[in-house]
């Protein structure tokens, strides 16, 4: 029979065993690693939702500075000029956007064909800057409006009829009745002015000029300068229009241009007064 001793040292024998066994089991306590085993997936940290979207890097240019731009290609007209509104302070409403014609807020960067490297061209005022301007444009809107009510049509007048008489040019643009567009790369050609002379209009965006090119010569007009903008459907040829530019206070100053394609009438009023006119 084993002695007290010799079963107080088989004792502490096995609980050596034991502990030897837990350590091989469970954590290693020198490395400070878990015990309970790893899962199969590890944790994602995650990352810039911005960074999977497809961006487009241009620069806005407004009162001669220029700013870097990063936006995903399905950003609206609207986000971008909420992004122009950080950057220069103007509020979205006093914006006159331009990008190919004035930047519709329902297309996206994609959908107007926004590609890097391209310039977007931003013209604003402050608010007392606008309602200086815009007041009189307004005034003189609505009388243009009441004086032509109390005429016969502007096509049958004689001082217009002497050029419609003559005919559609040979060279006139292809029209497109019922339809909007945005204003051409290029210009509109192939029309006539008051004196029967043959005119093109040039829109130079980045200039915020309207460029009046003739045969003779070209007049460089700062679209800012120009009060008004009339037309009217040409008497049996309702797909082309009469359009005239007020240069100045009175009538005297209009600058006609006859044999306007129509699908191109209301993108030329938009860009010329700017729809930022009526807030």
């Amino acid at each position: 029979m084993a002695s007290q001793d010799e079963v107080e040292e088989l004792g502490m024998e096995a609980d050596g065993q034991k502990t030897q066994l837990s350590c091989e089991e469970g954590a290693n306590p020198q490395d400070g690693s878990s015990a309970q085993p790893e899962e199969d997936g590890a944790v994602s940290n995650g990352g810039d939702a911005e960074s999977e979207k497809e961006l487009v890097e241009f620069k806005i240019i407004w009162n001669k500075n220029k700013y870097d731009v990063k936006l995903p290609l399905d950003s609206t007209g609207a986000s971008l000029k909420q992004k122009i509104h950080t950057l220069t302070g103007l509020p979205p409403a006093m914006q006159k956007v331009m990008f190919k014609g004035l930047l519709p807020e329902d297309k996206t960067l994609r959908e107007i064909k926004v590609t890097n490297g391209a310039k977007v061209m931003v013209v604003g005022s402050t608010i007392n800057d606008v309602l200086a301007v815009t007041t009189p444009k307004e005034t003189i809107q609505q009388e243009v409006k009441e004086e032509e009510n109390k005429k016969e049509p502007l096509c049958r007048q004689k001082q217009h009829r002497k050029v419609l008489d003559k005919g559609k040019p040979e060279d006139v643009m292809v029209s497109l009745k019922g339809v909007q567009e945005r204003l051409p790369t290029t210009p509109i050609s192939g029309m006539y002015n008051k004196s029967g002379g043959k005119v093109r209009l040039t829109f130079k965006l980045e200039q915020d000029q309207l460029w009046i090119g003739t045969k003779e010569r070209t007049e460089k007009i700062p679209m800012g300068s120009i009060k008004n903008v009339v037309s009217e459907p040409i008497e049996e040829h309702d797909d082309y229009h009469m359009m005239a530019f007020q240069l100045g206070p009175t009538e005297a100053s209009y600058y006609w241009v006859y044999w306007v394609p129509a699908q191109y009438v209301d993108a030329i009023k938009d860009t010329v007064l700017g729809k930022w006119q009526y807030f």
